[in-house]
């Protein structure tokens, strides 16, 4: 098995079988981390933590007791995540020598329950604040489609998505708090979830915005990321029954989502809606009002994400130590510091009534279909060079993907093709708050279905 691009669901198969020993399987992965080119992807190797819990593994299947069906699969967390006998960084320079976490965060400890073994902590934008995945402390990774020039990865959980695509780990926890997972799931060619707020812990995970961040993986597949949920859940690791199609609606919006879109961007999501129609699917296109009420709400108002960051980080805006800080990522932070308390109430009560509004339009097994991005992985060196340029791609690259956590819907975005110079293209499945089990049966079909398509 080339273990490098075997899927979650394989590698477990294989362990399972006795055909993949969970020592060598953390081995082959930790070489190859040591031996990449790039870096820039993990902040910090746990090899002895990952050989210990490897060895744990292949002692539990000698004595045929493992720990579930995912004993002795690899996994990577975002640098957000609390693991023992690590700094939590944060991809700050600020937390470079910050003590090692004294406890793993629940997910962490549910999924090494389970018998997973953790490589390591990978590489995010300062504080999860953008969705680029730039990071001048650290380094940043490279999109490994870049070819010749090298293109942003994503953010901001760009190390959990370069990780996974090149074949330094086959599974990786990010956080989504405007598009984290998604976004750079859709640069890098993979299948991202974004849950639905509070259906996983996320205590021990370091807060950008305490309403919106949700937690999720970035993998292979729909069944990958289903599964690491059933673990972090604390459920059967079992993946539901796929749904059919024939009932599914699509709902498509005409407005704000295809806007400014690159051309690619919109083939392979048209491509990708046919394909689905002709397997039964129903398209609906109309104008959604609840999306330009979402704009107008925040063009008044603010944003929840700008007045939370502002909350949780008001002690170091207000030190010396911001200088410290990505200049872009304080900018963004000191966005929330004029919001008033007549603000921040007036875009929670206005949140609400249009959450409720797109919910009554989504009843049933209706999914929002958008593509996951409007544009694929930009150049690096236009973003590090001019602030503005920065500034104006990031809000490109979020426009799709934050509707999601300011409606609190679950997604699932997976590949819808790639363009002219082979980055990937991705489209964004997404049902309302609360539904991620519906979401999940559906996702499987999705996914099923596009694999022609994208492969054509």
């Amino acid at each position: 098995m080339d273990i490098a691009g075997a899927t979650v669901f394989e590698l477990s198969q294989g362990l399972a079988a006795g055909a993949l020993d969970p020592v060598e399987v953390a081995d082959d992965y930790l070489d190859r981390i040591a031996n990449n080119a790039d870096q820039n992807v993990y902040i910090t190797v746990m090899a002895d933590r990952a050989r210990a819990e490897a060895e744990a593994s292949r002692k539990r299947y000698k004595e045929d007791r493992p720990a579930g069906p995912l004993d002795g699969v690899p996994i990577a967390w975002k640098d957000l995540f609390d693991v023992a006998g690590s700094p939590t960084t944060c991809g700050a320079e600020i937390h470079r020598g910050r003590a090692n976490a004294g406890a793993d965060a629940p997910v962490v400890a549910a999924c090494a329950a389970a018998g997973m073994v953790t490589l390591g902590k990978v590489n995010l934008t300062e504080f999860a604040f953008s969705g680029l995945g730039l990071n001048p402390h650290y380094g940043t990774p490279r999109n490994p489609h870049s070819g010749d020039t090298p293109r942003a990865p994503g953010g901001s959980s760009s190390g959990s998505a370069v990780a996974v695509a090149s074949g330094l780990a086959p599974i990786a926890m990010g956080t989504d708090t405007g598009g984290s997972v998604r976004i750079p799931a859709s640069f890098n060619g993979l299948v991202g979830y974004k849950t639905s707020e509070r259906h996983i812990d996320k205590s021990g995970v370091q807060a950008l915005s305490l309403t919106l961040d949700t937690v999720g993986p970035l993998g292979r597949s729909v069944v990958d990321c289903v599964l690491i949920e059933r673990v972090m859940r604390g459920g059967l690791i079992v993946v539901p029954r796929p749904a059919g199609l024939s009932d599914c609606t699509l709902l498509v919006p005409e407005n704000l989502v295809l806007d400014d879109a690159d051309d690619a961007v919109v083939a392979n999501f048209e491509r990708a809606l046919s394909r689905l129609s002709s397997q039964g699917v129903k398209i609906v296109r109309r104008k959604l009002a609840v999306l330009d009420g979402m704009l107008e709400l925040s063009a008044k108002h603010g944003t929840l994400v700008t007045g939370e960051a502002y909350y949780v980080h008001h002690d170091l805006m207000n030190s010396p130590e911001r200088e410290r800080v990505d200049q872009r990522v304080v900018s963004r932070i000191e966005m929330g510091k004029p919001m008033t308390a007549y603000d921040f109430i007036a875009i929670r009560e206005g949140r609400a009534r249009l959450i409720a509004e797109l919910a009554a339009e989504m009843e049933g097994p209706t999914f929002m279909a958008v593509p996951s991005t409007p544009i694929t992985a930009p150049e690096i060196a236009p973003l590090e060079s001019d602030d503005e340029v920065f500034h104006r791609t990031n809000m490109r690259a979020l426009r799709n993907t934050m509707i999601g956590n300011f409606f609190d819907l679950c997604g699932f975005t997976m590949p819808s093709g790639v363009d002219g110079k082979g980055l990937p293209t991705g489209i964004l499945f997404s049902a309302t708050g609360g539904q991620d089990e519906r979401l999940i049966c559906y996702a499987q079909s999705l996914e099923t279905a596009l694999k022609e398509t994208v492969a054509a």
